[in-house]
C-alpha cells in the first residue's frame, strides 16, 4: 500500500506546473419502463452528463458497498468479549476495501484521499474539494466519498478506485457497488461486475469537467498492484511511498 512521498508530515498532495453522451436510464428488474431514480453505467453505456441531467452543485456523495464477511470467512464463534469486539473490528478472512480517489484540480495540484496515512482530505487551500468521512473496517455501512461540486471549474478529474487493503482479493464474493447520490438527478450506479482477483486495485469511475461540464465515466479497470500502479497506469505522475493505517 502506497502513499505519495512528500518531505513534511503525513501524506500530501505534490504540486506539479502551475496554469498548466448520456447513458439510457437503467431498466428496474421487474420490467415495465424505466427508473427516473437510478441511471446504471455499464459497458455498452458508459458516461452520463451531470450538468444535462441538472445534477451539478452541492455536494456529491460516492458511496461504496461490498459484502465483507462472504460464505466461510466468518471468524469462529466464541473467545469472550475481547476476541469477538476484536473480530468485529478487523475482518479474520473477511474482505476490508478501502474507497479512495486520485484527484487532479485545474491549478495543476495533484494528489490521492484514501484512509491509508490518514489522507481523508485533499491538501489545497480553503475548503476541500474532496473528502472522506471516515474508514469501515467492517463493511457494515460501507465508505462515503463527498465531492464539491459548486464550482466546477475547479476539478479537472477525479479517479475513484476501491483497493482491497485487507484479505485475499476476492471481488465476486466482495459484490462491490459504487452509488453516486447527486443533489438533485437520478442516482448513478457503478457495480464492479467484472473480476480480477490477481488484482487488489479497482479503478471504478471518473468525474471529468472541462469548466463547463461535468461528467462521469465508467471504468471498471483492475490494476495489479498498489496506488502507484494506478498513478502509472492514468497517467497521474506522482511519487510514492509505502504507508500504513
Amino acid at each position: 500500500m502506497e502513499a505519495p512521498r512528500t518531505k513534511g508530515v503525513g501524506p500530501v498532495a505534490i504540486d506539479y506546473s502551475k496554469k498548466a453522451d448520456s447513458p439510457e436510464p437503467a431498466k428496474p428488474a421487474g420490467g415495465g419502463g424505466v427508473s427516473l431514480s437510478k441511471v446504471t453505467l455499464t459497458k455498452a453505456s458508459p458516461k452520463v452528463s451531470l450538468s444535462k441531467s441538472g445534477a451539478t452543485g452541492g455536494t456529491l456523495r460516492v458511496h461504496l458497498a461490498w459484502n465483507a464477511r462472504p460464505a466461510g470467512t466468518a471468524p469462529a464463534s466464541g473467545g469472550g468479549f475481547f476476541a469477538k469486539l476484536k473480530a468485529a473490528a478487523v475482518p479474520q478472512g473477511g474482505i476490508d476495501l478501502d474507497l479512495g480517489a486520485l484527484y487532479e484540480l485545474s491549478d495543476g495540484s495533484k494528489g490521492v484521499v484514501q484512509a491509508l496515512g490518514n489522507a481523508f482530505r485533499d491538501r489545497g487551500p480553503g475548503e476541500p474539494v474532496v473528502w472522506l468521512d471516515g474508514d469501515d473496517r467492517t463493511g457494515g455501512g460501507g465508505e462515503n466519498l463527498f465531492v464539491d461540486l459548486r464550482d466546477a471549474a475547479k476539478i479537472r478529474r477525479i479517479l475513484v478506485f476501491a483497493f482491497i487493503y485487507e484479505g485475499v482479493p476476492n471481488w465476486a464474493a466482495a459484490d462491490g457497488v459504487v452509488t453516486l447520490h447527486p443533489v438533485s438527478g437520478p442516482e448513478i450506479e457503478v457495480r464492479l461486475d467484472e473480476h480480477d482477483d490477481r488484482s487488489p486495485m479497482c479503478a471504478i469511475a471518473q468525474i471529468v469537467s472541462d469548466g463547463r461540464e461535468i461528467s462521469v465515466q465508467r471504468e471498471v479497470r483492475y490494476v495489479q498492484g498498489g496506488q502507484q500502479a494506478l498513478d502509472e497506469a492514468y497517467g497521474w505522475g506522482m511519487q510514492w511511498r509505502t504507508g500504513r493505517k
